[in-house]
């Protein structure tokens, strides 16, 4: 009797042990929890009043918050403290102008198409961010985290992965290179209410080696393919006592389907790409003690040689079938587009250069491998900058009104909805909310953005507050 204790006490807490796997905490909480407290179904079989829904989404999040004047939505015509001295340039989308400081993505605006009166009320990195990547404010008061706060609603890959989740995808849902956050991780990037069974798989960057790896997958020393399966049968051997509950036999399954996916690890190995797309991505220099900014602004920013990688990663993970992808441009406050100091200057010589070649060739690469139109890429801060300059020569938080942008999907190339006021301060026409930024993205995968997800106490939320900005597509 004993013995058959034993056996149940390993089966049912030691498995790891047996197996070998350093799978850390995420698979086995996504796979341990197994129960779905959602009870609605999302639909996938097509995008109403519109076809074909996208295969992928890949949502570069701009952390911080770039200048929307500085960027997409010029006000030539305003006073110098708005309007500051960037000049604007024509692009391939006649009567479309844009930064002096994108001449790559000018090439590419027939591609895209500007979203330029976004707005909410969170001017608090923290809080904004919330609203940004889920769709919904932060319960309470504007305001920033100085200790961890459980997620409540989920972002929008968890969303997605949810809605999905009869297809049995891998990896329904991925991010990189890290998790970002201003003191704490900001509660907006996992599955929230849904369960941890929705969050993303997390892909880290090794900056030394500029490589990427999946730490939870990470094998123990001397764990080849061979001691694996001597393990899983001995584990199988065992489980004829006293079978794994299902949860956990869920968890394991999906270890070894992600342990033993050539897909998955050829696409982690981004030195399968020739140097001149890896150059075409770009590459940056390590960051330098300048401390213009918040102790260093975007120059100082932690992994920035590989800001141009992460896009070409994106770009492997979606043809490796991967649906969503999050990438998180950079992880820590203080040391990314925060520019409340010669934000002209930030803009100029760390942040946009980057960002403009790494957007362009995405959408490039997207376009000439035939995926762009089944792949949408939105690219957004949470939120702008304020019309006027400050005496630091910076721009402080405004999310009142500030730009977002999106390519492929089905979008209508070169188009422009909504307007800033004269000087980019407030929606003039068509506002647009996170909601509805949220709407569109499962629209467009074909998931029916009105219906109802539960919360821990059976509560019905609506998955997504907003519209789809339909009339953005052709």
């Amino acid at each position: 009797m004993a013995s058959l204790h034993s056996r149940r006490r390993l089966l049912q807490f030691g498995s790891a042990g047996v197996l070998g796997l350093s799978l850390g905490s995420l698979w086995r909480a996504q796979m341990a929890a197994g129960d779905d407290r959602t009870g609605a179904r999302g639909r996938v079989d097509g995008v109403p009043g519109f076809g074909r829904p996208i295969r992928a989404c890949i949502l570069v999040f701009y952390y911080g918050g770039p200048s929307h004047l500085d960027t997409w939505d010029m006000k030539p015509q305003a006073p110098a403290e708005i309007r500051g001295s960037f000049q604007s340039i024509s692009t391939t989308v006649p009567g479309l102008h844009i930064c002096e400081h994108l001449p790559r993505m000018a090439r590419w605006m027939h591609k895209v198409a500007v979203i330029r009166s976004v707005h909410h009320q969170a001017s608090l990195h923290d809080s904004a961010s919330i609203h940004a990547l889920t769709g919904r404010p932060l319960d309470g008061p504007d305001r920033e985290l100085f200790a961890p706060l459980p997620q409540f609603y989920p972002s929008f890959g968890s969303t997605v992965a949810w809605a999905r989740r009869e297809q049995a995808q891998a990896v329904p849902y991925a991010a990189l290179p890290y998790i970002f956050q201003n003191v704490v991780p900001t509660p907006c990037q996992g599955g929230g209410i849904l369960s941890a069974n929705f969050d993303p798989l997390s892909i880290d960057v090794d900056v030394s080696a500029k490589r990427y790896r999946i730490e939870s997958l990470g094998q123990r020393d001397g764990m080849d393919a061979t001691r694996h399966k001597q393990r899983l049968s001995l584990l199988e051997s065992l489980g004829s006592a006293s079978p794994l509950p299902a949860s956990l036999s869920r968890f394991y399954s999906k270890a070894y389907q992600l342990l033993e996916s050539q897909t998955l690890h050829e696409a982690l190995d981004i030195e399968r790409e020739s140097d001149a797309v890896r150059q075409r991505y770009g590459f940056y220099s390590p960051p330098t003690a300048s401390g213009e900014v918040n102790g260093g602004g975007g120059e100082m920013g932690i992994a920035r040689e590989m800001r141009g990688q992460n896009l070409l990663l994106a770009r492997r993970l979606v043809e490796a079938g991967v649906p969503f992808v999050n990438v998180y441009d950079y992880k820590q406050q203080g040391q990314n587009w925060d520019a409340h100091v010669k934000c002209e200057h930030q803009h100029k010589e760390f942040l946009l250069p980057p960002a403009d070649q790494a957007l362009s060739a995405l959408i490039e690469d997207l376009d000439q491998r035939g995926l762009l139109d089944s792949t949408l890429v939105v690219a957004m801060g949470e939120f702008g900058r304020t019309p006027k300059i400050n005496a630091q020569a910076g721009r402080d938080h405004w999310p009142h009104c500030y730009s977002v942008i999106m390519a492929g999907g089905g979008i209508t190339g070169g188009a422009i909805w909504g307007a800033s006021d004269q000087h980019g301060g407030y929606p003039s026409r068509d506002p647009v909310t996170p909601g509805d930024i949220a709407a569109t993205i499962y629209w467009r995968f074909g998931v029916d953005h009105s219906q109802p997800i539960h919360d821990h106490l059976g509560r019905p939320h609506r998955l997504a507050l907003g519209e789809p900005i339909r009339g953005l597509f052709t």
